[in-house]
């Protein structure tokens, strides 16, 4: 077993209000996807292997991608989601399309990780600090009952495009989550973030962290996880819209008092493609980075 934390990459998802494949899109000055920037974060931040999650139809697409740039420098690993995976057959529903979200991602990868491990979207820009705290803290801090995660100021993760989805945060005075609630229409209206749902709107301080699912896990969360996934399906067999997150994962291990999840202060720098207008947005940014000495002329030179 390697001493050095592991980055679980979440890359299966569909990009649907982006209108493309944003995880393998180019957007650095090099035509570089956001994830390499990712990955090479993640290696000066002191980890020692990548691993995917990817759907069958795009893994050797991925590869193609990923591999000539990467191969050499950081252990990679490829592990696909299905709607089949770590399903029992009495539990497959052929009427379901959706994929069942992104814990169930991460249980996928259960036998392919045996450390500490970082979990990412593929296509969010996290920054080099959030990786350097969170790749400290899964080397020196984690333990089978304290996991993390790299909280962001709500208004710095907006888009002005439209609405996004954010996982709000409450802690304690010791800098633990005490809860998550999942805001699914956040935006900027007359100078204030206002979260819309339910018939209700409500006003959001900036400043209040919210996760932009970067986790870190002690390895020992997959049987948490693992536990919690065999209650969800018959549960939720019938219901085909149904999604197995993170957030519930890191709530019932809370609210059960079987683990804290500590919020780091490392969510300095963020942005993302939610909508094909944020890609200039992007690029513009990258751009800069590059310029300012944050990042190489190239990154894999």
């Amino acid at each position: 077993m390697q001493n050095k934390p592991t980055l679980l990459v979440l890359a299966a998802g569909m990009g649907s209000r982006y209108g493309g494949n944003k995880q393998i899109d180019g957007f650095g000055p090099n035509g570089e996807t956001i994830l390499e920037y990712s990955i090479y974060d993640a290696i000066r931040g002191g980890f020692g292997k990548v691993v995917f999650i990817v759907r069958e139809e795009i893994l050797e697409i991925a590869k193609e991608k990923f591999l000539p740039k990467i191969e050499g420098k950081i252990e990679v690993d490829f592990v696909l989601q299905s709607l089949t995976s770590f399903v029992p057959e009495e539990f497959q529903n052929p009427d379901r399309v959706k994929p069942y979200g992104t814990a169930h991602a991460v249980l996928c990868a259960k036998d392919a990780i045996a450390e500490p491990f970082a979990v990412i979207n593929a296509d969010d820009f996290y920054g080099k600090e959030a990786f350097e705290v969170l790749g400290k803290f899964l080397t020196n801090g984690v333990q089978n009952n304290l996991h993390a995660m790299v909280g962001y100021a709500i208004q710095n993760v907006l888009s002005d495009h439209g609405t996004v989805s954010r996982g709000v945060c409450s802690m304690n005075d010791s800098n633990q989550l005490v809860g998550m609630v999942e805001r699914t229409a956040i935006s900027r209206e007359n100078g204030k973030i206002i979260a819309n749902g339910d018939g209700e709107s409500i006003e959001i301080p900036e400043g209040t962290p919210v996760s932009m699912n970067f986790w870190g896990f002690h390895h020992a969360v997959f049987s948490n996880i693992e536990k919690m996934w065999e209650e969800f399906l018959p549960a939720n067999k019938e219901n085909i819209k149904s999604e197995f997150f993170i957030p519930l994962v890191a709530n019932t291990l809370i609210e059960n008092g079987q683990a804290a999840v500590e919020v780091l202060e490392g969510g300095k720098t963020w942005f993302g493609v939610t909508y094909t207008e944020d890609k200039p947005v992007v690029i513009a940014s990258l751009k800069k980075l590059h310029e300012d000495g944050e990042y190489p002329e190239n990154l894999w030179a």
